[in-house]
């Protein structure tokens, strides 16, 4: 498969305890090989430094729009007239399509963190999915229906491996609804990338597998 140059690439260690993740473009691919400029933290917003021999899963979109992931390493740095990394790439079998499906949205409380014209709010959400989530509007805010927010949804897994993921990311605020005394904000993910999405969606199915079993001890 060969990647166009300015392809957007995310990566996250799966060679250390951190799950930080880093955004970056391709530069050059030749060789069984691919090179990227130096990448940049998601969540610090810093270049960063990868060290030689590390391993990291990434994905990529297509120009079909189609989602992919592979399995990668640090191979070494180049110095040229824009500072390289330089990494492995699989073979064509070993590129991983991703499933865009989107399961049916959980009702769940999940702590959601927004950022809105430099203000920051903490909510709670009524449910969420794949594609959105609703939060719970508790205090009086200064956006509306359409404006985008920049929000961070904590995932806590029960799973010890998985331990608690952030996922920031982009979203619409498409209304308010007025039940029950409650005000409620459904928003819809306009910048999600694939490997939140797909953190997402295993957060919601662990949750209505929990759902599942509680409705069956009772």
């Amino acid at each position: 498969m060969e990647l166009k140059i300015g392809t957007n690439i995310i990566l996250e260690s799966i060679s250390s305890e951190s799950s930080e993740r880093f955004r970056c473009k391709i530069v050059e691919q030749k060789n069984n090989a691919i090179y990227i400029d130096y990448p940049i933290s998601v969540e610090t917003n810093k270049t960063s430094f990868l060290l030689e021999g590390g391993q990291y899963r990434a994905s990529f979109v297509d120009e079909s729009k189609d989602a992919h992931a592979f399995k990668t390493q640090v191979l070494g740095r180049i110095k040229s007239n824009i500072p390289m990394i330089m990494l492995s790439f699989p073979t064509d079998d070993e590129i991983i399509k991703i499933q865009r499906r989107e399961f049916v949205r959980v009702i769940t409380p999940v702590d959601v963190a927004v950022e809105y014209d430099n203000q920051f709010f903490q909510f709670i959400t009524e449910d969420i999915s794949a594609g959105g989530l609703a939060i719970l509007i508790n205090q009086p805010v200064p956006f509306k229906e359409n404006d985008e927010l920049q929000i961070t949804i904590v995932l806590p897994f029960n799973n010890s491996n998985d331990g608690i993921k952030y996922v920031q990311t982009t979203a619409r605020l498409v209304r308010f609804i007025e039940r029950d005394n409650t005000i409620i904000a459904p928003l819809q993910f306009t910048n999600t990338d694939d490997i939140d999405r797909q953190n997402i969606i295993r957060f919601c199915f662990e949750r209505q597998l929990q759902i599942r079993k509680k409705e069956t001890v009772f």
